[in-house]
């Protein structure tokens, strides 16, 4: 398994341009795997490892305490090595093909209230180039529904703001369209035309949308401290992260009435599953209708 783990990384990230992160917890998942059939005398063979040693190799997880969650993403990297071996040739059946993944538990995200949104918004002081930054990049984590790492890497020359567009760079280096709200345009725009321009980029950051005040990139700490700090001051008690204001975004737009199938794009979500998630306010309504309405529920 170690000598075909080399190729695997190297298909990884030759091929299939996943990101850094991921190709190295995949290449964990599998060591994972290797350890576990080495300390228990099992085949190490890739041929001769069956759909028992995968099995065994989850509940040996479960043992350890592991949760649904973990065991899942760790089966998922075993998944895409021996799908990687079956394209090669080096396996004719693949172990892991008809293995179930571990039910994973639904935890429903915190959802800030579009009053909430507002309230924070409105705390932030615009007399200054880091707030008037602050409000823009905010106004852009609600308005497109934005994952942290693809606000801090927005280019200036991915804003399409006569089409109300921007493109996105997600994971996988994967890229899409999201359309941007006016009063997020109205806030770069300020940002940008009063601040941005004036600034001395560092070399590497002449095109990106935010720079911290020594003309660099902002790091994802830095967006969190913003936003928490934002919370902080807008009197805000629940946690709340730069994913706080993504989830909002899509459940705002489900309770708005918009299809899964569009939000599901505008995430950037390759499974509409994942999505589906964003559907727990609309099931709450529901429920509270029969609960009013239904003459055997009262």
């Amino acid at each position: 398994m170690q000598n075909y783990l080399v190729s695997f990384r190297n298909f990884l990230l030759l091929e299939k341009s996943v990101s850094d992160n991921t190709r190295e917890a995949y290449v964990r998942d599998v060591q994972k795997l290797a350890e576990y059939l080495q300390v228990h005398g099992l085949e190490t063979d890739v041929k001769q490892i069956s759909d028992q040693e995968i099995t065994g190799f989850l509940r040996y997880l479960s043992e350890l305490g592991m949760s649904a969650y973990s065991q899942s993403r760790i089966l998922s990297g075993n998944r895409a090595f021996f799908k990687y071996l079956l394209l090669e040739g080096a396996i004719e059946t693949d172990p892991t093909e008809l293995i179930e993944s571990p039910q994973l538990s639904r935890k429903l995200p915190e959802v800030l209230t579009f009053p909430e949104i507002e309230k924070m918004l409105g705390a932030i002081d615009l007399s200054t180039m880091e707030g008037t930054r602050n409000r823009a990049m905010l106004e852009v984590l609600y308005s497109c529904g934005l994952r942290v790492s693809e606000l801090i890497s927005l280019r200036l020359t991915n804003c399409y703001f006569d089409e109300g567009f921007v493109k996105v760079v997600g994971k996988g280096n994967k890229t899409r369209l999201v359309p941007i709200g006016r009063d997020a345009m109205k806030y770069v725009e300020i940002y940008v035309t009063h601040y941005r321009k004036l600034m001395k980029e560092r070399k590497g950051f002449e095109d990106f949308v935010f720079l911290n005040r020594r003309g660099a990139g902002m790091t994802r700490v830095m967006v969190f401290l913003i936003v928490r700090e934002t919370a902080r001051a807008a009197g805000i008690h629940k946690p709340v992260s730069p994913h706080t204001f993504r989830h909002s975004f899509a459940t705002h737009l489900i309770e708005g009435g918009a299809s899964l199938r569009a939000v599901q794009e505008m995430l950037g979500h390759e499974s509409i599953t994942t999505t589906e998630i964003y559907t727990h306010l609309d099931r709450d309504y529901l429920r509270q209708v029969i609960t009013e309405f239904h003459p055997r529920a009262r």
